[in-house]
């Protein structure tokens, strides 16, 4: 069997256990990239590649060059690959079995200070050319709702109206997940929703948008407003797309870092309860967390800036100066 008949098999394969045209795409692309490889080698064979062939395939992915995370991806395709060689007979063993996978580089998210939340507050302010504007009240509700409940953005795009309830200050949250055929994203019932909290500015902020803001955008597009909580300017649901859009170009003016997200909003609310002295498993239902280990990624976070103010504003702990000068880098009188 040549390394194409078997790259076809497996495609069937996985057509059968109902992969995704995209991840099929995309796994048939890297073992196809791997096979080409192989056959450019001498004395190499797509169904017993040696180490070395495999480790200077890996070598020519990173040289392209390609991020960890692509390099991973195409990994762990021709891993999947291999296995089922393995099973159906098409090889005599995996080649991968040897080759251990390196630890990928854990990144910290932005969790951004308290400052920092409120100059992404004033520049809603500061982006509208009058005082009561609907986007604005949009906006600084949408900004309020991520940082005080920890939402991802898919989830402030599919709440409805009656998701809210701020007498009490709770928001019920929908579990949604990817929605390959439409390229956004779709409620789950695999998976039940939350509850989420609510402070008083939130509540501020939305009663706001519900009695000012809302009210003349969904006027604008009648019936076809539908539930939805959230409206762009011409009164339709707005999506995910432009829920990052605002929240990105909120941060520009506002003089974020670069590195903001608006996914950042979640990071700092997990990173601000935990400073406060919140429990981590509190923290991991709030953010809808599967795993207490996916919450415990910002325990290095406040362990970090704890570190960084304590260096800070400690007088031993702060930098030493170099050996035989003082703090202003006079030389040091011998005893």
């Amino acid at each position: 069997m040549t390394g194409e008949d078997a790259l076809d098999r497996w495609h069937v394969a996985l057509e059968a256990a109902g992969r995704s045209p995209h991840t099929q795409r995309a796994y048939l692309l890297a073992v196809g990239d791997l096979i080409g490889f192989l056959g450019t080698l001498p004395g190499e064979r797509w169904d017993e590649p040696s180490r070395g062939a495999l480790r200077g395939w890996l070598a020519r992915l990173a040289d392209r060059p390609l991020a960890p995370r692509s390099i991973a991806a195409r990994r762990a395709a021709a891993r999947s690959f291999y296995r089922y060689a393995a099973r159906e007979g098409w090889v005599r063993r995996d080649p991968w079995e040897t080759i251990r996978s390196p630890r990928r580089p854990v990144r910290l998210p932005l969790a951004l200070e308290v400052g920092q939340v409120e100059a992404l507050l004033d520049g809603v302010a500061g982006s509208s050319p009058r005082e009561g504007d609907p986007v604005e009240l949009r906006d600084r509700a949408i900004v309020e709702l991520a940082y005080a409940a920890g939402l991802r953005v898919s989830e402030i795009a599919e709440l409805r109206l009656g998701d809210l309830d701020l007498r009490r200050g709770e928001v019920r949250v929908r579990a949604v997940r990817p929605d390959e055929a439409s390229g956004g994203y779709r409620t789950t019932k695999t998976r039940k929703g939350r509850i989420g909290l609510l402070g008083g500015p939130a509540i501020e902020a939305l009663s706001a948008w519900l009695a000012e803001g809302r009210p003349p955008l969904a006027a604008r597009a009648g019936a076809s407003a539908g539930d939805r909580l959230f409206l762009n300017r011409y009164g339709a649901p707005i999506g995910v797309r432009g829920i990052r859009g605002r929240l990105d170009a909120l941060g520009t003016r506002a003089g974020l870092p670069d590195a903001f997200r608006p996914h950042s909003l979640r990071h700092s609310f997990a990173t601000h309860l935990l400073e406060g002295g919140a429990d981590l498993r509190v923290v991991q239902e709030l953010l809808d967390h599967e795993s207490l280990a996916q919450t415990q990624i910002y325990t290095s976070v406040s362990q970090g800036r704890r570190e960084s103010v304590y260096r800070a504003a400690h007088p031993r702990a702060r930098a030493a100066a170099a050996p035989g000068t003082d703090r202003d880098g006079e030389g040091t009188p011998g005893r």
